[in-house]
């Protein structure tokens, strides 16, 4: 089980902030968006720009999610 948290933009075009979601063996953050992507097709384009964190670090789409893991999903953010 993996731990969804999202923010802002990405909170907004999902509905919710938040998900719990099962994944198969050697699943990549790649594999979570294109996942969330196919079951909200309009939020795709917030989703495409979001930074994730992989347990407080930042990931790449090819990097392995791990059994238990925390996935953040973070839009750009304007302001200063």
């Amino acid at each position: 089980m993996v731990e969804l948290r999202y923010f802002a933009a990405a909170r907004a075009a999902l509905g919710r902030s938040e998900d719990a979601l099962t994944l198969d063996d050697g699943a990549t953050v790649g594999d979570v968006v294109a996942h969330l992507t196919s079951g909200a097709p309009d939020a795709g384009p917030v989703l495409a720009r979001c930074s994730v964190l992989l347990n407080g670090r930042r990931a790449a789409p090819g990097d392995v999610v791990p059994d238990g893991s925390r996935l953040d999903l973070l839009p750009p953010f304007a302001g200063g």
